[in-house]
């Protein structure tokens, strides 16, 4: 990790954390053009469920690219994020997604056992992410309903 430099606000620091989020509904590309992944630091660590962690461009990259390939659109409904701020490097916001996997389409609530409900746990520094901790059901289609009783019976909507 970098030695901090610049004093961020919490505005800022959701601001880089919006910019990475609307990057990943535009396949991976910023607002100014360039690619999501100059939005993080180059030791940078990423958590996915069911892929693991990431650390530093290359691997994120491989990580976006292997769970990115499997999306055929995704959208995050941005008035609905809750904010959570630590009074330092660390925010969390707690949101709902809708979208198209290779396996059928989601949309948080439909059904409301479903993917689509999702939480991101940032460290920002040096407006550069640091660290992203993504927590999801990565089951975005809902088909994996014969492992969990409390679902059996339940129609996977892919």
């Amino acid at each position: 990790m970098a030695i901090t430099t610049q004093t961020m606000t919490d505005e800022q620091r959701k601001s880089v954390a919006l910019e990475y989020l609307k990057a990943f509904d535009n396949a991976g590309v910023t607002s100014t053009g360039g690619s999501i992944l100059d939005l993080f630091a180059d030791d940078a660590q990423v958590y996915f469920p069911k892929w693991g962690l990431a650390t530093g461009k290359e691997q994120i990259g491989k990580l976006f690219c292997d769970v990115g390939g499997t999306l055929k659109s995704i959208t995050h409904d941005y008035a609905a994020f809750n904010w959570v701020f630590s009074g330092g490097d660390t925010l969390a916001v707690e949101g709902t997604s809708s979208g198209e996997h290779q396996d059928g389409p989601w949309r948080a609530g439909v059904p409301n056992w479903g993917a689509g409900r999702w939480c991101d746990v940032f460290e920002i520094r040096d407006f550069l992410i640091q660290r992203c901790f993504i927590y999801l059901d990565p089951d975005y289609a809902g088909g994996d309903t014969d492992r969990y009783r409390w679902l059996a019976g339940q129609e996977p909507r892919g």
